[in-house]
């Protein structure tokens, strides 16, 4: 299990001689990734949730290890270098697989799963709001859709979207992924709106705002059956979806990371059933359907389950598991005058 095991660290050469070009690229140059910080002031950790919001990024709860409950602290940061606690624990207590999302005016975390001493563990289907990431107010204990962790969560079109996601991460089944969507403008009032959508249940996939659309993209299931798609579906209502690309030109994996930025959908990273198993390339789209790979000299080391954000006109990862688990934060800029094929 990858992530959920110590696994011996790739060459640490490798990771020092990118660590040292990454540190003289000229902020603004649009070319390859820039390290900002090698080691943010939160513990290294993957599967956090993130969000954009007051001008800041978010870091919600995450994974350490498999023999403690995850972590409910909340980090922001207004340039990805400096990182303040906000909170030490929240009172969400499903920090693993947690799901967030910037929508009216407040963070939203919902859903997760907790790991306590055996058979302590659970998913959640409770909702929380907050307008600060110290106080956190629990604005339905159960909402209509089954607790679940690693769905897809969204702000479109006025409503907060879920999508998909798994009931059970270490003992479920084929039956515990789900392929429902829902959809909410407060957070507490919920409605189905496909029971089941056209795109298969997955979870640990990638959901994200773009063109005027709501986009799922690949991820699939990890035990016991481990399945990975590279599939991409679009809908402009949530209801009516169209399959836009069957299999993409990224490889199938799960545990990666998307998201809109130049006009483009990204697909960062994540994780096959090998090999390579982690992943460190990056490919875009306008359309979802014809991909380009973007090759840069100096870039990350291979990870999954990452935090992606658009930030300040940059794209940013976070974390994630680069075996070891990884507390470094990254930026890419592309100037808007540079053209991308």
């Amino acid at each position: 299990m990858p992530r959920r095991t110590s696994i011996v660290s790739l060459s640490r050469a490798l990771s020092v001689v990118g660590v040292l070009v990454a540190s003289e690229v000229p902020r603004g140059l649009g070319q390859d990734w820039l390290l900002e910080a090698e080691h943010a002031a939160w513990r290294a950790r993957d599967s956090s949730a993130e969000v954009v919001f007051d001008d800041r990024i978010w870091i919600l709860g995450g994974w350490f290890d498999s023999f403690q409950p995850a972590p409910r602290d909340v980090w922001s940061s207004a340039d990805g270098r400096h990182w303040n606690q906000v909170a030490a624990e929240a009172p969400w207590k499903h920090g693993d697989f947690l799901m967030g999302v910037a929508h009216n005016g407040r963070m939203w975390a919902m859903g997760g799963w907790y790991n306590g001493r055996l058979p302590d563990h659970s998913a959640s289907n409770a909702v929380w709001a907050s307008s600060d990431g110290a106080r956190w107010d629990q604005v339905v204990a159960a909402a209509p859709w089954t607790p679940r962790l690693a769905g897809g969560l969204v702000s479109h079109g006025g409503k907060i979207w879920l999508l998909g996601g798994t009931e059970d991460y270490y003992f479920g089944n084929d039956q515990s992924v789900r392929n429902d969507v829902w959809c909410s403008e407060n957070g507490r009032d919920w409605t189905l709106a496909v029971e089941h959508a056209p795109w298969s249940p997955r979870a640990y996939h990638a959901a994200v705002s773009h063109a005027g659309k709501i986009w799922v993209l690949g991820g699939g299931n990890y035990v016991p059956n481990y399945r990975a798609l590279n599939d991409v579906w679009c809908s402009e209502d949530g209801v009516a979806w169209t399959r836009v690309a069957e299999s993409a030109g990224w490889a199938p994996r799960i545990w990666f990371s998307s998201v809109s930025y130049r006009d483009r959908l990204w697909v960062l990273g994540g994780w096959s059933n090998g090999p390579p198993r982690n992943w460190n390339d990056v490919w875009y789209s306008r359309d979802g359907a014809d991909w380009k790979r973007y090759a840069s000299p100096t870039i990350w080391k291979e990870r999954h389950e990452h935090s992606a954000f658009v930030f300040r006109d940059r794209i940013w990862i976070a974390g994630g598991h680069a075996q070891p688990l990884s507390n470094e934060v990254w930026s890419l800029f592309i100037p808007p005058s540079r053209p991308l094929p």
